[in-house]
């Protein structure tokens, strides 16, 4: 599955604004934003870049402005790690990721709560596009601020092959909500699944996490991976249906 998702990113990455390709790296760079988290790069699988390679990878990202910086699953590409720390490169993060099938997929239901099962939808108007991007914002602490750029970017996805979906909080606005990317490589990544605090322990996320995945299988994804920031977002996509099956690796270069 490494080789997949690898390819995955590759393939995604491939879809930004702006793509550039570097001695067997692909940087994605997105020209409304300055955010490390949309704009960075990743290798081809099985690549074996030199330092030369390197270094062009590096000034691509400095000529921007924009800190150089990569997501890659370490085991598609093994040569990859050491040539970016002999740069200096460092760890940013590492985050287990998971995977559903089709045969594995398991819409949430809440048993004996009193509470309903959420209503998942999905996006239409602007609005709904702007109160989504707004909770996330909330959802995720202020990591990224909401704001038109960031709606338009949920909608883009929404209307190039990928999907969002969310649960309308009872004021009319968002609860909770995430994003698919389009398929490519037979598989999809579902990202950014957040719910604003008010509403948490309501099966929100279980709720939409599946309505996506369904999403995607019906477009003719094999699989759909996802990253998890803890236990307890661990157990939500489990109890889905997906299952843990690799690493990705962030690595950045400061200064």
């Amino acid at each position: 599955m490494d080789t997949d998702v690898q390819s995955f990113a590759v393939a995604n990455l491939r879809r930004r604004p702006l793509a550039v390709e570097i001695g067997g790296f692909v940087a994605g760079f997105d020209p409304a934003t300055t955010s490390p988290y949309l704009n960075y790069a990743t290798p081809l699988p099985g690549a074996r870049p030199t330092g030369g390679d390197v270094t062009a990878l590096i000034a691509a990202f400095r000529e921007r402005g924009l800190k150089p910086r990569l997501e890659f699953a370490p085991d598609a590409a093994p040569a990859v790690e050491p040539a970016l720390r002999d740069a200096g490169f460092a760890t940013e993060a590492v985050h287990e990721y998971m995977v559903c099938a089709p045969a594995t997929l398991t819409p949430p239901h809440l048993g004996d709560r009193s509470a309903a099962t959420p209503t998942v939808e999905t996006p239409h108007s602007d609005e709904d596009y702007a109160a989504i991007d707004a909770a996330l914002s909330e959802a995720f602490a202020g990591v990224f601020a909401a704001s038109p750029e960031g709606a338009a970017r949920l909608r883009r996805t929404q209307d190039n092959g990928g999907a969002v979906r969310f649960v309308r909080a009872p004021d009319g606005g968002c609860a909770g909500a995430a994003s698919c990317s389009a398929p490519a490589v037979g598989t999809s990544e579902l990202a950014g699944v957040g719910t604003r605090a008010a509403y948490r322990g309501r099966g929100i996320a279980a709720s939409v996490t599946a309505a996506l995945t369904e999403a995607m299988f019906a477009r003719g994804a094999r699989s759909v991976w996802l990253e998890y920031s803890g236990e307890g977002s661990r157990r939500v996509y489990e109890r889905v249906g997906f299952r843990p099956r690799g690493t990705r690796l962030y690595l950045a270069l400061e200064g």
